[in-house]
C-alpha cells in the first residue's frame, strides 16, 4: 500500500479555499493556513481570511491518487522540484500551525536565506522550538523553513529568548 504524504497542489488564484473544500467533501485530508488581514478600501476597512501561502493547499494523500486529486475544479498541478513532486514533512505542517496558534507575529519570504546557527527559544508561546536564527535588518529572526514550496516563516524574537544549541 502506498505511503500517505503531504503533498503541494497549486490552485487558480484566490481559489485556494474552495479547493480546500471541495478535497474535504471527497474525504482527504486537507490543510491551508490561513491568517486574518485588515483590508483598507476607500469607505471601509474589513478582516479578511487569506491563504498564508497563496496559490498552496496541502493534501495527505498517495502518489497513484495526485491524478484523482488534480480533478477538482480550481486545482491546477502539483508543484515539482526537478521532476519530482514535491512533499511537506508532517513536522513542517505541525510547526505551521503551531506558529499561526499562538498568534505570534511572523513573515513569510521566499528568498534563499543562508543557514543560520542553531538556536532553541527560551520562553514565549515557542518555548522549546529549535531552529535556526538569521539576522534580517536590525533584527533577528527564528526562522521555520519550509522546502516543499521554497517558503520561509520569519518569527521575530528577541536575542535574550535564544540559546545557542
Amino acid at each position: 500500500m502506498a505511503e500517505l504524504k503531504w503533498f503541494v497542489l497549486y490552485t487558480t488564484s484566490r481559489s485556494e479555499k474552495k479547493v480546500a473544500q471541495r478535497l474535504k467533501e471527497r474525504g482527504l485530508e486537507v490543510y491551508l493556513p490561513m491568517i486574518e488581514e485588515l483590508r483598507q478600501w476607500s469607505d471601509r476597512k474589513k478582516k479578511i481570511q487569506k491563504a498564508l501561502f497563496n496559490g498552496y493547499v496541502f493534501v495527505k494523500t498517495t502518489k497513484p491518487n495526485l491524478w484523482e486529486t488534480l480533478q477538482v475544479p480550481g486545482a491546477v498541478k502539483f508543484v515539482n522540484f526537478s521532476g519530482e513532486h514535491a512533499t511537506v514533512r508532517q513536522e513542517e505542517i505541525d510547526t505551521i500551525q503551531r506558529i499561526l496558534d499562538t498568534g505570534v507575529a511572523f513573515e513569510t519570504d521566499g528568498s534563499e536565506i543562508a543557514k543560520g546557527e542553531q538556536v532553541k527559544i527560551l520562553g514565549g508561546p515557542l518555548q522549546g522550538m529549535e531552529g535556526e536564527c538569521v539576522n534580517k535588518g536590525n533584527s533577528d529572526y527564528f526562522i521555520i523553513r519550509v522546502p516543499g514550496i521554497n517558503q520561509n516563516l520569519l518569527v521575530s524574537i528577541e536575542r535574550k529568548f535564544l540559546q545557542v544549541v
